[in-house]
């Protein structure tokens, strides 16, 4: 049997580990690759050396259905470009027989792989919508949840048993805020919250193949959509701050981007199964800064709550009261029932 170092890590020479490139022969898909934290996860692979899968909707010729720009050969061009391996594949996650042939194709070629980010319809602009859940437009229920959280396992249904064949893996769910709630309307909070739990199960089930499962959450992210709602660019996006004081302590998202390649590339990565992850807990581990030489730490950040109408502050301070509480009631109880069961 093989040791447990020697089953977690991806193999590399000397050589890639010093010039920074400890995922040279890894292979990896970003599923929703397009755009924000998945274009940043993308690059950042490709940063590290791995060969990377950028797949969504959204290619040329055939924009995005949020009316944006963005496509998966811009991506994955960023990535050859910057001496990266990127390989743009259109693949609409929400139907399966897309997804099985995207795995099929890379099993085939690749035999392995190595590293999967579910980083879909993150900014999906139908969970956009805020208010109290008994004032909910539920039309688009139903497409809300195929797109945002039915894809997700869709993806890692058919990207595990590659994984669990091999012991070797990594399965990353983005989501949104280190808490355990979400914003925004019901099913945005569900999506968010599910994902969050989703990593947890399938952590659970993973663990003895060696194959590992995390949730991972940005800071305040400078997506490219954020920046087009402050008015301002990448080049000169500290402006903003002038609008709110928050967005000085923003990332980019390459951040959360190099914190999934570094925690990729940690061979004992299996240890931190099941957790949920932030890019700035990630880079206090690691190390790494963000592209601009920073290091946003959302998590000690003094939020200035001046920007926020008093009602969701008030509302945001009963929900974490009520969360706390939740937990604690949560924890006592599965202590109790983990004593219960026998060690087999």
């Amino acid at each position: 049997m093989p040791t447990k170092r020697t089953v977690r890590q991806i193999s590399r020479s000397p050589r890639d580990t010093v010039q920074g490139r400890p995922l040279v022969e890894a292979i990896a898909i970003v599923a929703g690759a397009t755009r924000g934290a998945g274009r940043g996860i993308a690059r950042a692979l490709g940063e590290a050396g791995a060969t990377v899968y950028c797949t969504g909707r959204s290619v040329k010729g055939k924009p995005s259905p949020y009316q944006r720009p963005e496509t998966i050969d811009e991506t994955a061009a960023m990535i050859n470009d910057a001496g990266g391996t990127a390989i743009a594949v259109r693949v609409d996650h929400t139907i399966e027989s897309d997804v099985k042939a995207l795995f099929r194709r890379i099993d085939r070629k690749h035999n392995r792989l190595d590293i999967l980010v579910n980083s879909i319809a993150g900014e999906d602009p139908m969970m956009g919508q805020w208010g109290n859940f008994w004032q909910a437009d539920l039309k688009n229920a139903d497409a809300i949840f195929r797109q945002a959280l039915t894809s997700h396992i869709i993806t890692a249904k058919h990207a595990a048993p590659i994984m669990i064949r091999n012991r070797r893996g990594l399965i990353v769910e983005v989501t949104e805020n280190d808490l355990l709630a979400a914003g925004g309307n019901p099913m945005s909070q569900a999506v968010k919250v599910a994902l969050k739990v989703i990593a947890l199960n399938m952590a659970a089930e993973l663990k003895a193949h060696s194959v590992a499962a995390v949730a991972i959450t940005p800071g305040f992210l400078r997506s490219e959509s954020m920046l087009q709602h402050f008015g301002v660019t990448e080049a000169n996006w500290r402006n903003a701050g002038k609008k709110d004081s928050n967005f000085l302590e923003s990332e980019s998202p390459l951040y959360v981007g190099r914190a999934v390649a570094a925690l990729a590339s940690d061979p004992e990565f299996l240890d931190q199964t099941g957790q949920l992850l932030s890019s700035w807990e990630v880079a206090r581990r690691y190390g790494f800064t963000d592209y601009d030489g920073r290091r946003p730490d959302w998590g000690r950040h003094v939020i200035d709550w001046s920007v926020l109408p008093p009602p969701l502050v008030e509302l945001m301070r009963t929900g974490t009261a009520m969360q706390l509480a939740w937990l604690s009631t949560l924890a006592d109880r599965t202590r109790g029932f983990l004593d219960k069961i026998p060690r087999m």
